[in-house]
């Protein structure tokens, strides 16, 4: 998960780690409020009941957002007062790197386990940040409503939102990884260049924009 604050919103994406495949997108006032929604994307997209394994920044938002968003109430006992605060399951596994800074430069990085037993984290997750801090980069290439100290950056919500969903579906269907190609070897290319959603068995090839722009949606309410 990252998170990325442009003018007076944040942005807070998420990231699939094999595939580079960006799989939710949150958008608030406040990095919690980011945070929740993309967690409420990511409850609708194949993670109904618990969160998977989940790595970010050191920013403090995440934690509270998935409390509120996968959080349960504990069972009442009958004695004293009945609880009423959401609490984190014990499978959960979320783990955060903490930069350490020394005048405004990075001069290291600290691992904080906030929820799961830390050597069932640190298997499960790579401590480091690098896919999410260079897809922020990425963005603000592609995104011109995201570059810092210009007057291009959004200052309405819904026109951030439109811009956003159009980089994402641009990024996971019409751009190809780097270090997502395949050496083939076939006689007449050496590297198959795959895109995000190639990687995650989405697509069978690299859109064009105009294959995006003819598309037409089939609505799922399910």
């Amino acid at each position: 998960v990252g998170s990325d604050e442009q003018g007076e919103f944040w942005r807070c994406t998420l990231i699939e780690e094999a595939t580079r495949l960006r799989v939710g997108r949150g958008i608030g006032r406040t990095e919690t409020e980011a945070s929740i929604e993309l967690l409420h994307q990511l409850k609708r997209r194949g993670h109904p009941d618990a969160p998977p394994p989940l790595v970010s920044d050191g920013w403090g938002g995440h934690r509270e957002a998935l409390i509120e968003v996968y959080g349960h109430v504990p069972d009442y006992s009958g004695r004293g007062r009945p609880p009423s605060l959401k609490q984190p399951a014990e499978d959960w596994q979320y783990l955060q790197m903490v930069k350490q800074r020394e005048q405004g430069r990075v001069i290291g990085v600290e691992p904080r386990v906030i929820f799961g037993d830390p050597q069932q984290v640190y298997a499960a997750l790579d401590t480091h940040t690098a896919y999410v801090e260079r897809t922020n980069l990425t963005s603000r290439h592609m995104n011109g409503r995201l570059v810092r100290k210009t007057l291009g950056f959004s200052k309405r919500v819904q026109m951030l939102r439109a811009a956003s969903v159009w980089e994402d579906v641009v990024y996971n269907l019409a751009r190809h990884v780097k270090t997502l190609r395949l050496e083939v070897n076939d006689g007449i290319r050496r590297w198959l260049h795959r895109s995000p959603a190639m990687a995650a068995g989405l697509a069978d090839h690299i859109w064009s924009i105009e294959e995006l722009l003819s598309c037409v949606p089939v609505p799922n309410n399910t």
